[in-house]
């Protein structure tokens, strides 16, 4: 399926593996000029690899300001604006409120929720003026139902999913999507951190579809989020959790 968006630029964060990688794969694979990031700078490399024409940029988006220096690093090994953005970062130490510190709330809130606000503050008055853009976050099914022991991420992508549906609000008359997407469990390392290998089975057991989703899967319909055709889309958040999520909202 031609999704529209060939020759199109896009900046997928902390793409070096996991679902930002096979986000920052299906762009590449729909003709767009991809930047990809990541901390580990051997990783991002062979990521750089295996997407083609991708440019790789060693960045932490941890912090506002790593964040920030990202979306301007790109444009200028670009060579133009940004045209999609998909925010993505690692997932906070897991966690109750029992056993999370008070001050572990405010690196959670600068990884999940202020590296997103960062990095539209830096991306979308460009896309405004050219009079079109995507933006997607990549958060989590927890904000929809919360996942017991990640306080953190539960806390922080609420927050940003707030962000998100209210900037669509602002933006959507100027040609611009915003939109989250929120994955359930997914055959990634950070499951696999949490969950450990071996308790993989009993995982999927608990999900409606009994299985654990690909990644490769999530990437695909992601791209589809920042397609021409879902120029239609704006303000959703949209689980990928292979029937987790059993509300009716």
């Amino acid at each position: 399926m031609d999704l529209g968006i060939a020759g199109r630029t896009a900046l997928v964060s902390a793409s070096s593996a996991g679902l930002g990688y096979e986000t920052a794969k299906a762009l590449a694979a729909a003709g767009c000029k991809v930047v990809i990031s990541g901390r580990n700078e051997e990783r991002l490399h062979q990521a750089a690899e295996n997407i083609p024409e991708s440019i790789p940029i060693n960045a932490d988006v941890s912090s506002v300001e790593g964040s920030t220096q990202l979306v301007k690093k790109a444009n200028e090994m670009l060579g133009s604006d940004i045209d999609i953005l998909v925010t993505n970062a690692g997932g906070p130490p897991p966690g109750t409120f029992e056993s999370t510190d008070i001050d572990q709330y405010l690196s959670a809130l600068e990884l999940n929720l202020m590296s997103v606000v960062a990095m539209c503050k830096a991306a979308v008055p460009s896309m405004q003026d050219n009079e079109w853009g995507r933006v997607l976050a990549i958060t989590s099914i927890s904000v929809r139902q919360p996942i017991p022991s990640i306080m953190l991420s539960n806390t922080a992508r609420a927050g940003a999913t707030g962000f998100l549906k209210t900037l669509a609000l602002e933006v959507a008359a100027d040609g611009i999507t915003v939109n989250s997407i929120q994955p359930g469990f997914h055959d990634t390392n950070r499951v696999k951190d949490l969950y450990g290998d071996t308790n993989l089975e009993d995982l999927a057991n608990g999900i409606p579809a009994k299985k654990i989703g690909s990644a490769e899967d999530f990437g695909k319909i992601a791209a589809f989020l920042c397609s021409e055709q879902a120029g239609y889309i704006t303000g959703a958040a949209i689980p990928v959790a292979g029937g987790t999520y059993g509300g009716l909202q």
